[in-house]
């Protein structure tokens, strides 16, 4: 396994990072504790969780893959200092989650309180904020002009930035979290951070996490050069586009207990005809080097400049040992101009 360092944390993370959302209705306990325990004999030290999760959310299980980890973690308490475990704390747009208010100095303090208890643990190493309480270009709403930035208030927006940066200051200064980072954020946000950061005297932001695949490029190279240049991590989510890219779901096939067969994940807005061209085409070019479609995309984001560690997720065993050793490939400079080609003719397929 290699490693690489988390921003400006001085923490040195796996390649891989673990990802959970499929713990508590996908995935029992059993499958969760056979996971991590793969993952870590595989060198992964980095676990990914957040407190909506399982996916796709619901009040019901809301929390319960925190809890999952949480039960592993306190049979497994001598192995807690030798992991990074991340959470995230979630924004507005359910409910059932505090009311479905904003995140904020206060709301931080339940949310970190709460996840501490489910996880059974006296500290998160890295607590992110899910996605911004402003709408964003998070989640597919960069088509359809979804996102109107003329009609923010900037103003009201960075008053309530700076409000959570004091919360996250008390949160560092609790010894609670280790440190923080964003995710679903963009350029604006980041930078907008690191000054109410340096005006506030709080440690800043050590990692990001986007979605980001060979078909969901829009931080590349922009966003990612941004954190490259701040020094902070960049994490993507999602690098198989909802299991897309593995070429499972080609020609309409919905695999029994796949993603796409579940309420609320039929594919969301990837189902399109020119992400299934593109996908074609991929499955084409893992073939003819000889490795799987899920690991050519795996294999991709690993080696693109400016990723610090991919978060991948697996429903089974194989697919786990599938996805980890992708890890352990180099792309031959053949398969890259292959792929380039591809991304090119589908730069944006949905």
């Amino acid at each position: 396994m290699k490693y690489s360092p988390l921003g400006n944390s001085g923490l040195s993370v796996s390649r891989v990072c673990l990802g959970s959302m499929t713990w508590g209705v996908q995935n029992t306990q059993a499958d969760a504790d056979q996971q991590i325990g793969y993952a870590l004999d595989k060198g992964v030290n980095f676990i990914d969780t957040a407190e909506m999760y399982p996916v796709p959310p619901s009040e019901a299980t809301h929390g319960d893959t925190e809890r999952v980890i949480g039960n592993w973690l306190s049979r497994n308490e001598s192995q807690r200092e030798k992991l990074v475990i991340a959470s995230k704390i979630a924004g507005p747009g359910f409910p059932y989650v505090r009311d479905n208010s904003m995140i904020s100095g206060d709301s931080i303090q339940v949310a970190l309180d709460d996840s501490l208890a489910r996880l059974q643990s006296d500290y998160i190493d890295v607590y992110q904020l899910h996605w911004p309480n402003r709408t964003s270009p998070h989640f597919g709403k960069h088509w359809l002009n979804q996102v109107k930035a003329s009609t923010q208030d900037v103003a009201a927006e960075k008053d309530r930035m700076r409000d959570i940066v004091l919360g996250l200051g008390k949160a560092l200064s609790s010894g609670k979290i280790k440190h923080w980072g964003l995710s679903d954020d963009t350029p604006w946000g980041i930078h907008t951070y690191l000054q109410l950061c340096d005006e506030l005297n709080v440690a800043r932001p050590v990692s990001i996490q986007n979605e980001f695949n060979l078909l969901h490029v829009k931080d590349w190279p922009y966003l990612i050069e941004s954190c490259v240049f701040e020094d902070i991590a960049y994490l993507p989510w999602s690098p198989l586009s909802g299991g897309m890219l593995s070429g499972k779901y080609l020609g309409g096939a919905r695999p029994a207990g796949s993603r796409w067969t579940m309420e609320q994940r039929q594919g969301l807005f990837r189902n399109t005809e020119n992400a299934e061209k593109a996908v074609a085409a991929y499955c084409d070019v893992a073939k003819r080097h000889g490795i799987t479609p899920s690991q050519l995309a795996l294999a991709w984001c690993d080696q693109v400049d400016g990723v610090s560690s991919t978060i991948i997720g697996a429903t089974t065993m194989a697919q786990l040992e599938e996805n980890i050793a992708a890890f352990e490939l180099e792309l031959p400079e053949q398969c890259l101009h292959e792929i380039d080609e591809i991304l090119r003719d589908y730069p944006i397929p949905f």
